[in-house]
């Protein structure tokens, strides 16, 4: 059964933890961590941990006085304790028997330690979509949102990847922890594979981290491509702002956002 295999690790913020877990349609035991942050916090929730049953299923709540999506998906799997973890979001909702089916794909396939499903983006967010069961690599990992990810837990742990505390919500640098992850996990020699399976989708909300293309967009991702490209940073990061010039530097012009970027690069490598 899901419940004695998976465990769903949720990173939340600010969040009445039982009425979002009642609202996520989950079939397995989990764990949230909800980081409680400045006022936004609903009133008589405070910093504490305890455990209780949805829709009879066992969970752990850690509600905590700290920021950082990394520092609270590594919180989750450090308290985690199934043979499969899945990690999601507080904006997920899950479809009828998604649990099933993600156990159904690690028992068909052991060769995998890790596996990318997909989950349906809200409309003008959508990074990624799976039409095949197929070998990610260091071409194509770079496209996947930490709820697409699941994984054995003893893999993770055995390797030592944990989530980067300086990308991501709450971070100093914006998005892109996730990339990170999948980055280190293939530099450990796990083996990442996507499957086409749709566990859920995403609800409408406003994006926590993306505040338009600004130089703080440009400059943040310069430190992320040092993190994940080392010396072909600046190579691959204008290839990047290259292909999508008409979007990402319609109003800055393609050069300053280079600029930018390649600043980022080099703070990177001077500073970090």
């Amino acid at each position: 059964m899901a419940r004695d295999r998976l465990q769903i690790l949720i990173s939340s913020v600010n969040k009445d933890p039982q009425r979002l877990l009642g609202g996520m349609n989950l079939e397995s035991d989990g764990i949230l961590v909800n980081q409680l942050i400045g006022d936004g916090a609903p009133e008589g929730i405070t910093p504490g941990e305890k455990s209780c049953e949805i829709y009879g299923h066992s969970f752990l709540i850690l509600n905590r006085k700290e920021q950082g999506v990394g520092l609270s998906r590594n919180t989750a799997l450090e308290n985690s304790s199934a043979e499969i973890i899945q990690f999601g979001d507080d904006d997920i909702i899950y479809e009828k028997g998604y649990a099933e089916r993600i156990l159904k794909e690690f028992d068909e396939h052991p060769e995998a330690d890790i596996l990318l499903f997909n989950v349906k983006a809200q409309e003008g967010r959508e990074t990624y979509w799976n039409n095949d069961f197929s070998r990610v690599t260091w071409r194509n990992y770079g496209r996947y949102p930490a709820y697409a990810i699941c994984a054995r837990r003893d893999k993770l742990i055995n390797s030592g990847i944990k989530y980067s505390l300086l990308f991501g919500g709450g971070a100093p640098y914006m998005n892109g922890e996730d990339s990170l992850f999948l980055h280190d996990a293939l530099k450990a020699g796990l083996n990442l594979f996507r499957t086409s399976v749709v566990l859920g989708s995403e609800s409408k909300g406003e994006s926590t981290w993306f505040k338009g293309y600004t130089d703080k967009f440009f400059f943040d991702r310069g430190v992320l491509y040092h993190f994940l490209y080392g010396k072909m940073a600046y190579l691959l990061g204008f290839r990047f702002l290259y292909k999508n010039r008409k979007v990402f530097c319609r109003k800055m012009g393609f050069w300053k956002s280079y600029n930018l970027l390649c600043k980022g690069i080099g703070h990177g490598r001077r500073c970090l």
